[in-house]
């Protein structure tokens, strides 16, 4: 392990999807984007809706990796950062097609008019819209960039 490194394990309700050193990570924040890299200070944060960047160190070969992330939280301290998130999808397997159709969906939602809360409804509404217009927005992105 190098000595520039942090642990990032990024875990969902099915699966952990990540166990690995990284050099830098870019993560959605429910109020903005944090970074995290060796020698941090212990945090904990809620996770919001974003794109999560990880860099890996130029010996690994890997570059970097991008995920989709949705809400969550985070921890960080002695070098490790776990980030415990309702749903991540790592971009490069985020068919384009399908990323478009769920825009298409989320953009023909509207709030009913008889909603028992109708702040919590329009939450949700614009939430899957952000969501799925992120989700189409990175399939974009990896397909021009070959991942």
């Amino acid at each position: 392990m190098a000595d520039n490194t942090i642990t990032c394990r990024l875990v969902t309700p099915h699966a952990e999807l990540l166990n690995e050193q990284v050099v830098y990570a870019s993560v959605p924040a429910w109020d903005g984007l944090i970074g995290f890299q060796h020698g941090g200070e212990h945090l904990v944060s809620r996770l919001g809706l974003g794109k999560l960047r990880l860099d890996f160190p130029s010996d690994s070969g890997s570059g970097s990796r991008e995920f989709l992330i949705d809400d969550g939280f985070l921890e960080v301290g002695d070098n490790e950062l776990v980030i415990l998130a309702q749903r991540a999808i790592p971009a490069e397997e985020i068919i384009e097609s399908e990323a478009r159709a769920e825009l298409a969906e989320a953009q023909a939602r509207i709030v009913p008019e008889d909603a028992t809360n109708m702040l919590e409804a329009v939450e949700k509404v614009t939430r899957a819209k952000q969501y799925a217009a992120l989700k189409l927005s990175m399939a974009q992105t990896s397909k021009a960039v070959g991942i």
